[in-house]
């Protein structure tokens, strides 16, 4: 069982900048596949960026691109995303979520087992 917390949202001026945190219990974190999802109101949840045990894959989709990053930390049990040039449609509740699997990364919400709670993200116009 994975536990997870996240961590870092807030209200932010466009242009600005957010990082994320996401603390997983468990001793084997570093053997989870990670992402980072988001749901705006009336919107499905949707992926933003993947990142894989070893953090030799990584995924970005297309509207985060050159804006967003996705790391990790094995060692403190912790995923990041730092979003930098924050954009008013940026908006969303971020949610992390968690699945064992190999070296590879994962795109559909319906291949993570384990999720957190979600942290509201506001960017102002």
């Amino acid at each position: 069982q994975v536990q997870l917390v996240e961590s870092g949202g807030g209200l932010v001026q466009a242009g600005g900048s957010l990082r994320l945190s996401c603390a997983a219990s468990g001793r084997t974190f570093s053997r989870y596949a990670m992402g980072w999802f988001r749901q705006a109101p009336g919107k499905e949840r949707a992926i933003v960026a993947a990142i894989s045990w070893s953090s030799s894959r990584t995924y970005y989709t297309d509207s985060v691109k050159g804006r967003f990053t996705i790391s990790r930390d094995n060692a403190k049990n912790t995923v990041y995303l730092q979003m930098n040039s924050l954009k008013p449609e940026d908006t969303a509740v971020y949610y992390c979520a968690a699945r064992e699997s190999y070296d590879a990364v994962y795109i559909g919400p319906t291949n993570y087992k384990y999720w957190g709670q979600g942290t509201q993200v506001t960017v102002s116009s």
